[in-house]
């Protein structure tokens, strides 16, 4: 086995564990009643557009679909992330009580 075998494997490994890693975060996200006010979404934000330009460089600059689709992959989960974080701070903000003056 060659370094580029195993620098592969280790990438792969790490990168497909991380696409499950989201579904915690996904779910405390949705089961949060404060309006999952722990999500940044500056930063899941970046952690998506950082997925998706590493995808655009593994296909145009590397000719690599398996690992475009790696990254494809935890950007759509970033993406999920964003948008059940969304909807819960929507939610809260819809049944929050009025604030009495």
């Amino acid at each position: 086995m060659t370094i580029e075998d195993i620098t592969l494997a280790a990438f792969t490994l790490c990168n497909s564990l991380r696409i499950v890693a989201y579904v915690p975060q996904m779910i405390r996200a949705a089961r949060d009643r404060s309006g999952a006010e722990a999500i940044s979404f500056t930063t899941w934000t970046l952690f998506l557009l950082s997925h998706a330009s590493a995808a655009a460089y593994a296909l145009v600059n590397k000719h690599d679909r398996t690992m475009a689709m790696i990254f494809i992959f935890n950007a759509a989960g970033c993406g999920a992330i964003l948008a059940i974080a969304a909807c819960s701070r929507s939610r809260y903000r819809r049944l929050r009580p009025e604030r009495m003056s």
